[in-house]
């Protein structure tokens, strides 16, 4: 059976066409059902929900396809993702809410997530303890889970802010100059929610593409923490390399964008970017004492 190199693990090329083919026939059927309003078909699809959703399963096959660099059982990220998914959408919908309280004037306002609102950060936050619960129950190793579900989490990040696009959200600040009104560089806005903060667009205009740039950000991110997990098998150098490289990101990028969450006069992501790097700095020093003990003590049983 032809088999193909897919993130460093050999995956049989027949299995891949299968859910390829099953996928693209999965977004036709959902664009026929959006574009055929006549159709007793017909029922307007969330195209934010399905972004989003991509982005879970795609995280999903990575993780399973990187399991072996920690000798983790492939099978268990299939019960780690009915943990993780619950509590990440919770956790980011929550997260969103509590800084945006007044926005929200009923029940259904705050469980629609469809029409967008959900935190990345609170996203994590949610996952991140769906994940220590399950390797509790399911007796794994916490670290080396984390580890392993990092670049998910990274290709995740980079579908998911595309859910930003669709929804015309996350966007930055406005762009007077017409020689930067163009795609990658900005983003054109329909409707600015942003007016009665001090937005001049007048509605509708060119604004700094933000969810693009940190779908970028994190596009690199995830080839470095694909090499990092291939190359190191140091336990939570995968945690402390993206709470450092995903916190100084974040840090430049939300100081760009017009709809930041705020808790007072400082922005909510850039306080929790701050403290995940000093958090992704203290876990790399003690990686590295930790490694550096282990070799000193081996240089001494050598020399017995």
């Amino acid at each position: 059976m032809k088999t193909m190199n897919l993130l460093g693990t050999e995956v049989k090329i027949s299995t891949i066409i299968k859910y390829t083919v099953s996928y693209v026939a999965f977004i036709i059927v959902l664009l026929l059902l959006d574009r055929i309003p006549n159709s007793f078909l017909y029922h307007k699809i969330s195209w934010y929900g399905v972004i989003i959703g991509t982005g879970f399963l795609v995280g999903l096959l990575v993780a399973v396809l990187q399991c072996h660099y920690r000798n983790i059982d492939p099978e268990f990220m299939y019960t780690l993702l009915l943990y993780v998914f619950p509590f990440a959408i919770v956790g980011a919908r929550i997260y969103y809410v509590l800084f945006e309280l007044e926005r929200f004037t009923s029940f259904y306002s705050v469980i629609a997530v469809w029409e967008g609102g959900l935190a990345i950060y609170g996203g994590v936050i949610g996952g991140a303890i769906a994940l220590i619960l399950a390797c509790i129950i399911h007796k794994k190793s916490i670290i080396d889970t984390l580890d392993i579900v990092i670049p998910s989490l990274l290709i995740g990040q980079v579908i998911g802010r595309w859910g930003n696009f669709v929804n015309q959200e996350a966007y930055g600040l406005y762009i007077s100059n017409p020689s930067f009104q163009f795609f990658p560089f900005g983003v054109y806005i329909e409707h600015c929610t942003q007016l009665a903060e001090g937005c001049v667009c007048g509605g509708s205009g060119w604004h700094l593409a933000t969810f693009f740039y940190e779908s970028l950000w994190n596009l690199v991110g995830f080839i470095i923490a694909i090499m990092l997990l291939k190359k190191f098998r140091f336990q939570g150098l995968l945690v402390a390399f993206y709470c450092i490289y995903y916190g100084i990101g974040r840090f430049w990028i939300e100081g760009l964008r017009m709809d930041s969450l705020y808790w007072g006069i400082f922005r909510v992501s850039q306080l929790l970017s701050l403290l995940l790097v000093l958090i992704g700095v203290g876990l790399m020093l003690v990686i590295i004492i930790k490694n550096r003990r282990k070799n000193e003590k081996n240089n001494l049983v050598s020399h017995d």
